[in-house]
């Protein structure tokens, strides 16, 4: 224990089904028997059963965990009523409802939404949404975007594009992405919260300065062509969970309105609490142009993000040649996904405030000792996010079974050993995670 269930699920999965960034010839997955709460029920090669911590959230989405009551209320309820319309001519009051919720919440006036199937869908919409509205403003030849360095914000070809040039997957599909414009990854930084409760945020000031003056002036060499930024606020995810000023996203946004930019940021993984605010973006108190927002946002329970617009990019596109936003899922607005992401937005509003700073607070207590292994070279948390950095890759097989022993779950990538635990974790679970991490890293990377 704990190894993946030999002959049974697992290895009928095996070399059939694809697994995200995994060969068809890969190690058997682990085979999910039941989830409730924070803990998945696993399946181990003999056929017994284990229980573990999710301490990932099932990539960040499951904020409630699993089986709660009232999501699992809300669907059922919806189920009641139907469970799927089109949108094309229709509407439903989930949809209507949510998106009154969203625009009510959001960081800046927002006044629109636009429901995508999932997030890298969204940033899709997000770009159409930039490039149509520069054609309405009567510059269609601003066809490309600003990003800077270590993003990620989705697996499409047009989300593609706006990823990593050299982390991401530019070089597995060469001639395919558009090409865009990068400015350097902004110079990292640590909010430092006091005992008192006070949050400071620390960065390198000359390399701020510096970092500011390489965006102003690609942004000034090339804005004839630009029609939006884009950016995660605050942390990037999933290109290496990246902190960084709120300054910076400050310049963006004054850049942005320099060039007669959109600014779009991706709140996909930082939206809805995640960081220790409602929104990432109100770190900086910045007001962007466009929203993007998903994962948490029905508590994992279906695939659904929005677009959030505000009322002067919608005003432009009502006033463009097609007048319409040239997008329409099949799925666009399932009244099942609505329904239960206004009951998971309300369980967000009711308790992220107290439970995100308490699993913060805990992980960055438990996370500690693990800047005294020799491997690792960082330790740091933001929110309800906890990573420890190492000095080379991880043997995420390897610290993926240690931890398993340890009574929990995680996925590391790249150099990185991390937690974005649900919101409810209780704090001896929190523990458990953070003692698992440091455990496992230093028992695979000595």
């Amino acid at each position: 224990m704990p190894e993946p269930a030999g002959s049974t699920l697992a290895a009928r999965d095996r070399g059939l089904v694809w697994h995200p960034y995994a060969p068809l010839d890969g190690p058997e997955p682990y085979a999910v028997e039941r989830a409730s709460g924070v803990r998945l029920q696993l399946a181990a090669a003999d056929g017994e059963t284990f229980e573990v911590i999710d301490a990932m959230a099932s990539w960040w989405c499951a904020v409630h965990g699993y089986r709660h009551p009232a999501l699992d209320a809300a669907a059922h309820q919806q189920l009641d009523r139907f469970s799927h319309v089109m949108f094309g001519g229709l509407t439903h009051e989930p949809a209507v409802t949510l998106a009154e919720r969203l625009t009510a919440i959001a960081p800046g006036p927002m006044a629109h939404v636009f429901y995508a199937d999932s997030g890298s869908v969204s940033v899709e919409v997000a770009l159409k949404l930039s490039l149509q509205y520069q054609a309405a403003r009567g510059r269609p030849g601003r066809q490309r975007f600003l990003t800077v360095r270590g993003g990620y914000h989705g697996d499409t070809f047009a989300a593609m594009s706006v990823c990593d040039p050299v982390d991401g997957m530019h070089s597995a599909f060469p001639g395919a992405l558009a090409r865009q414009l990068f400015a350097p990854r902004p110079p990292v930084a640590r909010l430092v919260v006091t005992a008192e409760g006070e949050e400071r945020w620390e960065t390198d000031g000359s390399a701020f300065v510096t970092w500011a003056a390489e965006v102003e002036a690609l942004a000034a060499a090339h804005s004839d062509e630009l029609a939006a930024i884009i950016v995660e606020p605050v942390l990037q995810g999933a290109g290496g969970m990246h902190v960084y000023h709120p300054d910076c996203l400050r310049e963006l946004r004054r850049v942005a309105d320099e060039h007669g930019l959109l600014l779009v940021v991706d709140e996909i993984a930082t939206g809805l609490g995640r960081t220790g605010r409602l929104f990432a973006s109100e770190w900086a108190g910045v007001s962007p142009d466009v929203i993007c927002v998903g994962k948490a946002l029905t508590g994992g329970y279906l695939t659904l993000a929005a677009v959030l617009a505000a009322r002067h990019v919608g005003e432009a596109i009502t006033r463009s040649q097609f007048r319409a936003l040239l997008h329409g899922p099949t799925f666009m607005a399932n009244p099942l996904a609505c329904a239960v992401a206004n009951a998971s937005l309300s369980l967000v509003e009711e308790g992220w405030k107290d439970d995100v700073p308490r699993v913060g607070r805990l992980l960055h207590e438990h996370l500690a000792p693990a800047a005294d292994l020799p491997a690792v070279t960082d330790v740091r948390t933001l929110g309800a996010v906890g990573v420890v950095q190492l000095e080379a890759p991880v043997d995420v097989t390897a610290v993926t079974r240690a931890a398993l022993r340890r009574g929990v779950w995680v996925r590391p990538f790249r150099d990185l050993v991390y937690t974005m635990p649900p919101y409810v974790c209780t704090d001896e679970d929190v523990r458990t995670i953070a003692d698992a991490i440091v455990g496992a890293v230093a028992q695979v990377h000595e």
